[in-house]
């Protein structure tokens, strides 16, 4: 039976990294990349993730099936300056690599990434998605995220405009403000 181990990385070793960028890369090419259409040369991906760890406001959570990292995803916390935005978070750069799907790692990683905000004080969080990736839409969707909002033209791809959806999840704290400045 596959294992199935979700943590935050705060160091990256040259065996994660290489994981991370031989996941993204397949993940991509399946069409479930973060934003890139196809992979871009390695020492640009290397570079990308170990950017990552340097955002103080950005946790990486990584994945691991049974200790490879197979898929990630970033939280994201406004500055410290952004104090009417300090309880709302967002979810982003999520993906699970083809060879990694089917065993519970995408829920588990949102599952982490919203105890980790609501440790934090967050009481909400927000995402968005292209409107293609369907799975990820089911697995929000069942979590209990609401999609507030459409934008009809989110991205290009091969040539082909294509909606995207915004999610968000009251995590803790009031649900609806109304009025409220």
């Amino acid at each position: 039976m596959a294992r199935i181990k979700v943590e935050v990385l705060t160091e990256i070793t040259d065996g994660d990294l290489a994981d991370l960028c031989d996941a993204a890369e397949v993940a991509i090419l399946d069409g479930g990349g973060f934003g890139w259409l196809k992979p871009p040369p390695r020492e640009v991906m290397e570079r990308y993730w170990r950017g990552v760890l340097l955002v103080p406001e950005r946790d990486l959570f990584v994945g691991r099936l049974d200790g490879t990292v197979g898929g990630s995803v970033q939280l994201h916390r406004p500055p410290r300056n952004n104090e009417a935005q300090a309880r709302v978070v967002a979810m982003t750069t999520s993906f699970v690599a083809p060879w990694a799907r089917g065993h519970g790692m995408a829920r588990d990683l949102v599952v982490a990434a919203e105890k980790a905000a609501r440790a934090r004080g967050a009481w909400y969080v927000n995402l968005d998605v292209r409107a293609t990736q369907e799975a990820a839409i089911e697995l929000y969707e069942t979590l209990g995220y609401e999609r507030w909002g459409t934008n009809p033209h989110y991205a290009v791809v091969k040539g082909k405009t294509i909606p995207g959806y915004y999610y968000t999840k009251a995590i803790r704290g009031p649900r609806r403000g109304k009025g409220s400045s």
